[in-house]
């Protein structure tokens, strides 16, 4: 297995500090800290440079999407133009809002922007966006637009995989799946509005033994969120951030030809997991995922086992980790509950915002 080296010597140095609590050794590396910037998503290139990314609603301050330096510190990417959106600007060839990277084939970057600066909010014309970055150049390769019938004025598209030609995403807004050609650009939806896409009333989103409620005051639902891809590409996982899991081969969503009734036929129970803030699956099919009620990175091994690997009071609310070639799993923590949105415009975040790095194999 192939070992990504990081970006410089300064950085893994940093990356190699043991942080411990205050009870106990933790298995847990600080690998970059941040005052300002809050970010939710993190993945590395075959180089190993470090590349971070948060949502603007949050309150995060400095680049949407970074690289991080010498010292850690996120530098705006792949330009200054690309970070630098401003209300009433033209939001189809600039960063309005990311919700995740992901890192692809040919070690391309894969950007989800919302295209919406706020939470909740309608979609700007066209802000609602796929990026491709090769990261061997740090040139944007092509920009898929996802227009108003596809990133709809409720949608909050949020996550992306990829099986060759195809990109299947999810809308966390309006619930479903969206199925995007890479060659076309063509999209579509599907499992609008099905169970399993849907966030169900009876699964509250708990932290600090508390259900976290939404802007209006009621118990937040995310639709759509988390999704993995099997490692032969046969398999597309998928959930509401609540929970259960559900599977679907990806032959059936490839298949335009079918019926919506037809595609949600194939719909299959997979996993009853917690929600999660975010998930990587290795090619032995074990999902890592953070139990937010209990601020825990946990295991689900291909046969169903579940295993606690660490439990610490700053796992908490784990985004969208990144498991990298040499067995190390990437955490960003941006604490999402504790952004002013859900707390009458008062921030509780814990600073600085950390990314951790666990070895899980």
């Amino acid at each position: 297995m192939r070992t990504f080296p990081l970006v410089t010597s300064l950085l893994l140095s940093a990356c190699a500090l043991p942080a411990v609590s205050s009870a106990t050794s933790s298995p847990l590396v600080v690998a970059a800290e941040s005052d300002g910037m809050i970010w939710n998503g993190v993945a590395l290139s075959d180089e190993g440079k470090v590349f971070v990314a948060g949502p603007r609603w949050t309150g995060s301050t400095g680049p949407a999407l970074g690289v991080l330096d010498a010292q850690g510190q996120p530098r705006a990417y792949p330009d200054e133009r690309w970070n630098g959106w401003q209300p009433g600007q033209d939001a189809s060839q600039s960063f309005v809002n990311i919700n995740a990277i992901h890192k692809g084939p040919e070690d391309s970057l894969w950007v989800i922007d919302t295209g919406s600066p706020d939470f909740g909010g309608a979609p700007l014309p066209g802000g609602a966006k796929v990026v491709r970055i090769n990261l061997k150049n740090g040139q944007v390769v092509r920009v898929y637009p996802l227009g108003s019938d596809i990133a709809t004025p409720t949608s909050y598209v949020d996550d992306i995989r990829l099986k060759g030609n195809r990109g299947y995403l999810t809308d966390a807004g309006r619930p479903g799946l969206i199925v995007l050609d890479l060659d076309t650009g063509a999209a579509r939806r599907v499992l609008d509005n099905a169970a399993a896409v849907t966030a169900p009333a009876d699964r509250p989103i708990v932290l600090e033994g508390k259900v976290l409620n939404g802007p209006d005051g009621a118990p937040l639902r995310v639709h759509a969120d988390p999704l993995e891809l099997s490692a032969d590409g046969r398999w597309l996982y998928f959930a509401s951030l609540h929970g259960p899991w559900s599977r679907i081969e990806t032959r059936w969503l490839d298949d335009a030809s079918l019926s919506p009734e037809a595609v949600l036929s194939h719909v299959e129970p997979w996993a009853d997991l917690p929600p999660t803030g975010g998930t990587a699956l290795d090619a032995h099919g074990n999902l890592y995922f953070s139990d937010l009620a209990e601020d825990a990175i946990k295991k689900r091994t291909a046969d169903g086992r579940i295993e606690t690997l660490v439990a610490d009071p700053r796992l908490h609310w784990v985004d969208a980790p990144f498991l990298a070639a040499d067995g190390w799993l990437w955490l960003p923590v941006p604490q999402m509950d504790r952004v002013p949105l859900f707390n009458g415009g008062v921030s509780r975040t814990v600073r600085p915002v950390q990314l951790l790095r666990l070895r899980v194999r």
